[in-house]
């Protein structure tokens, strides 16, 4: 479903967190706009002046525009100043990752045999081979135990081991948010269900049902390499610690009511996807020996492979949803390919930035990671727009994107809007990033970045608020109807 907008206020989306550093670098004055063509000289909007004062939005505000036709910068405010992009961050992977994989490129997930195959029974290693795949899911699996079924194979005497080494191993994008955060899983080359188990709760008259899975539309296999146990308190809602390669949870029981379900993190990837693999293997008559973890690359015969779709629907796909693992996934591999030695997320960032600098002329971008998560990471409002309104980066980006639609006064969504939006938004807690292209049905066509964020806050976020912190849904709400008011203001001035 397309994100939508409202006059009154834009739908807010899932809200992270995170502790937030005052900002640097900001100007004192804002850049002034370029001098209105003749043909918009008898059309008016609300000054940028007054949208920002009646806002009521806290914090720093800001934007810039510019003719998406033309390149030439419209106007601007305090647009060199150095902000939190949140998500919007996803738009530079997003060409980072087009710009060194290409948009057919396709990640492979293998099983390889480390030995012969004679009768039926595979003499050796069985090796689970992840090839750097962010959307690999139990359905995807299931198609490479059917392929080795298919391949006459009937049993393995060696090991079964899992590789994720084709990316480095990181335990999670962000150690600032929630543990139990589902958007802030662990980073592997074997990724299983964007790295997330299901965790499902029922209330029995003897207390509590509990299931862990790796559940598709088409599965539910149980998995045990994370395990859930119900504790009875009130605070923290979750606990967790890994004891021998397990993970270990537990939740309050005061929090569970009746029933209910949620995604958590998985921080033993290679192992949780290992085991779900064997679990669809047996289904087949194919036993496997338990999973183990290898450091080394495996060598031998490819008897199955799963391949992804093509990066450019991986990149639509992660626009729409905002997932922050398939960002990390791809923008590594995008660094790898560029031909950077990557030891995490800092350094895979650093080397799209020095890219962002040569090739995008966007000396200020200064990214701690693909997704837009963790709180250090800054960009300029005035140097996106550029890059946003170059015609070659146009050509990328915008048939990625996710429309976003309008609403009237009264909160319906109005698909007769005269205005078009695509965009990426950008939303933590306190921070919220827009950042996109307008078009107007006479064939006005713009881009467009807006940056909100307040400083003191975020800086705030501490402890039990963390999550739910007072206040953040109400500026939140004021952050997307000053957005959609500009985009309004935008609309209205520079048609044609």
């Amino acid at each position: 479903m397309p994100q939508t907008f409202s006059r009154r206020g834009f739908l807010a989306g899932l809200l992270g967190s995170a502790s937030l550093p005052a900002f640097a670098n900001s100007p004192t004055i804002s850049l002034r706009p370029v001098p209105r063509p003749a043909t918009i000289a008898n059309q008016s909007g609300p000054a940028i002046k007054t949208l920002l004062d009646s806002s009521g939005v806290s914090g720093r505000v800001a934007i810039a525009v510019a003719n998406a036709k033309t390149g030439a910068f419209l106007e601007g405010h305090y647009a060199e100043a150095g902000l939190p992009p949140a998500s919007v961050t996803k738009a530079l992977t997003a060409l980072y990752a087009l710009s060194f994989l290409g948009s057919q490129h396709r990640f492979n997930t293998k099983l390889i045999a480390a030995g012969k195959v004679q009768n039926g029974i595979l003499k050796g290693d069985l090796v689970l081979s992840g090839g750097g795949d962010p959307t690999l899911d139990t359905n995807g699996l299931a198609d490479l135990a059917k392929q080795l079924k298919a391949k006459g194979i009937r049993e393995v005497s060696g090991r079964f081991k899992v590789w994720g080494g084709a990316l480095p191993a990181i335990e999670r994008i962000d150690k600032k948010q929630p543990v139990h955060a589902g958007y802030n899983p662990s980073v592997s080359g074997l990724s299983l269900n964007y790295n997330r188990v299901h965790f499902e709760w029922k209330k029995t008259a003897s207390g509590y049902q509990v299931t862990m899975d790796a559940r598709s539309d088409r599965y539910r296999p149980e998995i045990q390499v994370s395990r859930m146990k119900i504790i009875n308190r009130d605070f923290p809602t979750y606990t967790y610690k890994e004891m021998n390669g397990v993970d270990h949870w537990t939740v309050a029981k005061s929090a569970l009511g009746k029933g209910g379900a949620r995604w958590l993190p998985v921080r033993q990837p290679e192992i949780y996807a290992g085991e779900v693999f064997s679990t669809l293997a047996r289904s087949h008559g194919i036993k496997l020996k338990t999973p183990e973890k290898t450091q080394s690359a495996p060598k031998g015969i490819v008897l199955a492979t799963f391949q992804s779709a093509p990066l450019k629907e991986l990149l639509r796909g992660m626009l729409k949803y905002s997932t922050n693992l398939t960002a990390e996934m791809i923008g590594i591999a995008a660094s790898q390919a560029r031909g950077a030695t990557i030891m995490g997320l800092k350094s895979s960032a650093k080397s799209m930035n020095a890219w962002a600098r040569e090739k995008l002329e966007m000396s200020g971008a200064a990214l701690v990671d693909h997704s837009g998560l963790g709180e250090a990471s800054r960009m300029r409002a005035d140097e996106l727009v550029r890059v946003l309104a170059r015609a070659s980066e146009q050509a990328k980006l915008k048939p990625v994107l996710k429309e976003v639609y309008l609403r009237q006064q009264n909160g319906k969504i109005n698909k007769s809007h005269p205005l078009t939006v695509r965009a990426k938004t950008g939303t933590l807690h306190f921070v919220s990033g827009l950042a996109g292209y307008i078009d107007a049905r006479d064939g006005t066509s713009l881009a467009f970045v807006i940056f909100l964020a307040d400083a003191s806050l975020r800086q705030k976020l501490i402890g039990p608020n963390r999550e739910r912190p007072k206040g953040a849904r109400t500026w939140n709400r004021k952050a997307k109807t000053l957005q959609q008011r500009l985009l309004e203001r935008w609309g209205d001035i520079y048609r044609s």
